[in-house]
């Protein structure tokens, strides 16, 4: 995850991040650029059209057209968004059941290897819920058209929660926590169960394909209809015009796709390894 001062807003306009979406997008504004002087040098040298041309009426198209993809970037921004922010409440609520948990543990139990025992096996679940979902079989589950072979029994996170609780369990057939105690703590272990469902929701769910799809199309092709009508006003200054408009629209489309995966590997998805760690460390802490 990117660390930034963000009221240090001047420097971001002349420093690029190797996530920045500048970097990625150029090879395709090079060739929206000469795309670009290539139909303005057919139209205004070659046919040498005037501004009397019907074509030069297709900009009535392009601001009839602007209004909807600006609200389809939009929602796909804020629907990627809400996805990232989803997954950050998550991995906090991980955070703070751990310690809750532990904290429980640290009152009702009285021998060492007892606390030793859930000292370890704690951290370890969030340890073993990131290696779950950086996995990339576990964004596969839900495909239609791939067979994995997958065994539930292997289910990695669903272990180490079945593992606390039959030690929980163990601890109250040895009369060391009470009913009471044991309700608690049950509640304690269900809800790292439920954090990792939503997880694998967000996970193995992504974005429609036909709407993603569609989104990707639509600024193609309304960036490449732009110079047919732009040249007859702008002339070949139209190919800054055109590549920056081009940049600001694909640059949303690819800030969506990054974030609407937060336990992937780039450089803005969540620190859910860091996370895991600090859990680590508050749990010994504490027990």
């Amino acid at each position: 995850m990117v660390q930034y001062n963000p009221k240090d807003w001047i420097t971001f306009i002349f420093r690029f991040h190797k996530s920045d979406t500048f970097r990625q997008l150029i090879p395709m504004m090079i060739f929206i650029g000469l795309y670009t002087y290539a139909v303005g040098y057919i139209e205004i040298v070659h046919w040498k059209l005037s501004e009397q041309s019907h074509l030069s009426n297709i900009t009535i198209m392009h601001s009839m057209l602007g209004f909807v993809i600006s609200l389809l970037l939009v929602f796909r921004t804020n629907t990627a968004y809400d996805r990232w922010w989803e997954a950050r409440k998550l991995w906090g609520a991980l955070v703070n059941n751990s310690r809750n948990l532990a904290i429980k543990l640290r009152v009702m139990l009285h021998e060492e290897n007892d606390r030793a025992y859930f000292r370890k096996l704690i951290p370890g679940y969030a340890s073993i819920l990131v290696k779950h979902l950086t996995n990339v079989e576990t964004s596969k589950q839900l495909y239609e058209d791939e067979d994995l072979e997958i065994d539930h029994h292997k289910h990695k996170p669903n272990q180490l929660a079945k593992m606390l609780f039959q030690k929980i369990n163990d601890l109250y057939d040895q009369k060391k926590i009470t009913g009471d105690q044991l309700i608690i703590l049950n509640n304690e272990i269900m809800s790292f169960t439920d954090i990792c469902g939503a997880c694998e929701r967000i996970k193995n769910t992504p974005i429609p394909y036909s709407y993603s799809a569609f989104i990707k199309k639509f600024i193609f092709f309304y960036v490449m209809t732009l110079p047919f009508g732009y040249v007859f006003s702008l002339g070949f200054y139209s190919i800054p015009v055109v590549i920056f408009i081009f940049y600001v629209l694909a640059s949303l489309e690819l800030i969506a796709e990054e974030i609407e995966d937060p336990f992937g590997f780039d450089a803005n998805d969540l620190p859910i390894e860091k996370i895991a760690s600090n859990i680590k460390k508050h749990i010994e802490e504490i027990l």
